[in-house]
């Protein structure tokens, strides 16, 4: 796609952090949003590394796991033709526009965000300032593309909303600078549960891996953890049991993978055993991950190619990025370099 190709269509901004390990919940919820908008959006999607070290990370572990995610979002079926994928930290202005917006956030905007709250008591050794300020990092993930479109799930709603207020008031201050993003919010549908927590949402950062299914599992180990997933004491498939958090949430992810509602998901199964859904379930699911696992070894086993496109997309986000914090650079009253001799 040409740059004024690419210019003619609205812009659609999210990233994952490079912690854990991608799961079936990233895809449902998130990847395969965007390989679904993707031709009707130039897609921008990031590995949000500056995110990731508000927690401590072992330096080897996090460049292969920035590696490995871009491997995934293009094994999943980004096409990098048509999108920019990058890391976060080879753009600069990610982290200098972040800066100016921390002077435009104020203290009790930060101080409402529930996710500080949530990861301050996970990680009580290491409240950091960053941890306190990282919405202000996502405003400008996001306003530095004049983004139109921003998927966001329940957790990162507020954030969003922040950094509309953000817009808005740096707009109000001085003179209209950044678009107004909008939420895209899928139509309700399927919520991938923790296997062994059901009433916690799958987590790809779970310290405990039999909660989550990990898009590069082996078959072996997928097996195993479908087998040993929470259930509950009955013994067979009800129609009613679409409303039990266990057994509901195996259907959920067998509905998924099969394209299949879950009531009829669930009439499918009525009157079998628990065992022979997770049976069932395990075969889909090997079945499903089986190609996605092989074009991302094929991708991370060509690592001249995966280079060349996060470097030709950190090359692209930094001429877009450059322009809008040139702009923000001049209205805030900063002296352009070479202008001082």
């Amino acid at each position: 796609m040409t740059e004024s190709q690419a210019a003619k269509k609205p812009i659609l901004l999210s990233g994952i952090q490079p912690s854990g390990h991608l799961a079936l919940g990233n895809y449902v919820g998130a990847m395969r949003n965007w390989v679904n908008l993707q031709q009707d959006y130039l897609g921008i999607f990031i590995v949000v590394d500056l995110h990731a070290i508000t927690v401590r990370q072992k330096p080897a572990d996090l460049r292969k796991r920035c590696l490995s995610f871009a491997a995934q979002y293009l094994a999943a079926g980004i096409d990098p033709a048509e999108n920019i994928i990058f890391i976060q930290s080879h753009v600069p202005q990610h982290a200098e526009l972040s800066w100016v917006l921390n002077c435009y956030t104020y203290m009790g905007e930060l101080n409402r965000m529930t996710q500080f709250k949530d990861k301050s008591q996970r990680h009580q050794d290491n409240i950091n300032a960053g941890l306190y300020t990282y919405p202000a990092l996502m405003a400008a993930d996001i306003l530095l593309y004049q983004a139109d479109l921003v998927p966001v799930g329940a957790d990162q709603k507020q954030h969003l909303e922040l950094t509309r207020d953000i817009a808005n008031r740096f707009n109000h201050t001085y003179s209209p600078t950044f678009k107004i993003p909008e939420p895209f919010i899928p139509q309700a549908g399927a919520r991938i549960m923790s296997l062994q927590e059901p009433d916690k949402k799958m987590s790809k950062s779970d310290s405990n891996e039999n909660n989550y299914i990990a898009l590069l599992d082996p078959p072996d180990v997928l097996r195993r953890k479908i087998k040993r997933a929470v259930t509950d004491s009955a013994r067979e498939i009800t129609p009613e049991s679409v409303n039990n958090a266990g057994i509901g949430n195996l259907l959920t992810i067998y509905s998924v993978l099969n394209d299949q509602t879950l009531a009829a998901v669930a009439d499918q199964f009525a009157g079998q055993q628990y065992s022979v859904l997770k049976g069932e379930l395990a075969d889909s699911l090997v079945g499903f991950l089986e190609p996605f696992q092989q074009r991302y070894d094929q991708i991370m086993g060509e690592q001249g190619y995966l280079s060349s496109i996060l470097d030709e997309g950190a090359q692209r986000a930094r001429y877009m990025a450059s322009r809008t914090l040139s702009k923000v650079y001049r209205k805030i009253g900063f002296v352009a370099p070479g202008r001082n001799r």
